[in-house]
């Protein structure tokens, strides 16, 4: 019968990588440098008449001094100000009136902009690109109407919110050396504090030619697109050299633990996290079907025992971060009305400590493989997402091709290195413990 079982768990896998082989088309794409260091990828898609114009800088919260946080962040703000070209308050309007939406994003490793239009209006979108890579307005009206939206969206998303602080706390816990210990909000009396000058430098180190990556992906004619580049990117300035200084996190040898009491807090919660690897590390991609099994989706363990049969919990939140240069594995449960968190934390570490002994199942694993196999062929599905793909790739590994190979690491992770990465990671010396307690006068 054992044998029968392998027999049949073999066949699965072979099918599953056959499968995958055929549905997974490797992603063709073209790229090339301009003189300024400038790095083009163009993608085409001619299934719609759109084409999607997206600009990725190298820079993010981690980039940024201890003193002067939430720069990166600010600047996705500011980059929608005035241009030499570009009046205040016009960008948006230039997107939008032909039909278009633009959208940006800040992270701990980088910054990216999106302009999707109709085809026939990409060279507006990469014109209206280099117009803030090279002649942003950073004056005093759009530095301080960005400072007011920036407090504004912190106090929202951050401070006003059940749990919004989780996500702070959680990285000031985990990391006490590393630029990694703030995120990209940053710290509203840093904004305050920064000068003009400040901001024009970080803007003229950062947001120049060889610190980016264009990626046109979509319905264009590639000659088109090269011609639009050189014309509006070719004659801007090479910037200097960029700062990649980091300063390494220490491995944690005991459990810290962090009370949160907050006033907005309805009911108590806990959370755990711990420090892994940075993307890219063959453990990362063991951590991420782990995560999965553990605390992904209604069939999760996590999910099931806490929230369904046991009842403990409301939410159970999985938080994963691959990062340029190291990574975290958590997650927040939120206790049930009446539920004491001592049952709700024996019940986490028994499920952990489970896994951990146990490994997981056959069917947990050919389930996480499927599951993983139609994400990834799913992102490939769209011109947007795949831009996404190529500019990470070259970005953080300047390896574009690594984008043809991300589902092959992924089937490569076994059942024993999933149990292993648990045993490795999720220890008590090395996790972090966030606590939020109910105000005594709810």
């Amino acid at each position: 019968m054992k044998k029968l079982l392998l027999s049949i768990a073999m066949v699965g896998t072979l099918v599953l990588q056959n499968v995958s082989a055929q549905v997974f088309k490797p992603i063709k794409f073209e790229e090339y440098d301009l003189p300024n260091g400038l790095h083009m990828i163009l993608y085409e898609d001619h299934s719609a008449p759109r084409v999607a114009a997206r600009v990725y800088y190298h820079v993010g919260s981690h980039n940024e001094r201890p003193d002067r946080t939430g720069f990166a962040h600010f600047f996705e703000h500011l980059m929608f100000e005035s241009t030499d070209h570009i009046k205040r308050g016009e960008y948006g309007k230039l997107i939008e009136a032909v039909g278009g939406d633009l959208n940006a994003h800040t992270s701990f490793d980088r910054t990216f902009y999106n302009d999707d239009v109709p085809s026939n209006y990409l060279r507006q979108a990469l014109w209206a690109e280099s117009e803030r890579m090279h002649w942003l307005h950073v004056d005093s009206i759009g530095v301080e109407t960005q400072r007011k939206v920036v407090k504004e969206e912190r106090r929202n998303r951050y401070e006003n919110q059940p749990y919004g602080s989780f996500f702070l706390k959680l990285m000031e816990s985990v990391f006490h050396t590393s630029q990694y210990s703030w995120t990209p909000i940053g710290s509203a009396q840093y904004i305050d504090k920064a000068t003009i000058q400040e901001f024009k430098d970080f803007y003229t180190h950062f947001y120049v030619p060889n610190n980016a990556t264009v990626v046109v992906a979509g319905d264009f004619k590639p000659a088109d697109a090269k011609q639009a580049v050189k014309d509006y990117f070719g004659d801007i300035p090479k910037g200097g050299e960029i700062d990649r200084s980091y300063t390494p996190e220490p491995a944690q040898t005991a459990e810290r633990t962090v009370e949160v009491n907050e006033k907005i807090t309805p009911l108590p919660a806990i959370g755990y996290a711990w420090k892994t690897v940075a993307e890219g590390n063959k453990d990362q991609y063991a951590l991420d079907l782990l995560a999965n099994v553990l605390m992904q989706g209604n069939s999760s363990r996590l999910v099931k025992r806490l929230k369904d049969q046991d009842q403990l919990v409301v939410e159970v939140s999985p938080i994963t971060l691959t990062l340029e240069k190291d990574g975290v594995f958590g997650v927040l449960a939120v206790a049930n009305q009446g539920i004491e968190l001592t049952k709700v934390r024996v019940a986490l570490d028994e499920e952990i400590s489970k896994l951990q002994k146990e490994g997981i199942s056959e069917e947990e694993f050919q389930k996480v493989r499927n599951q993983t196999t139609k994400d990834i062929v799913t992102q490939a599905a769209s011109a947007g997402s795949i831009a996404f793909q190529l500019s990470h790739q070259y970005t953080l590994f300047h390896d574009t091709k690594r984008v043809n190979t991300e589902l092959d690491r992924y089937l490569g992770v076994t059942k024993q290195d999933i149990q292993r990465v648990a045993k490795q990671y999720l220890t008590p010396t090395s996790r972090s413990v966030i606590i939020y307690t109910v105000p005594k006068n709810q």
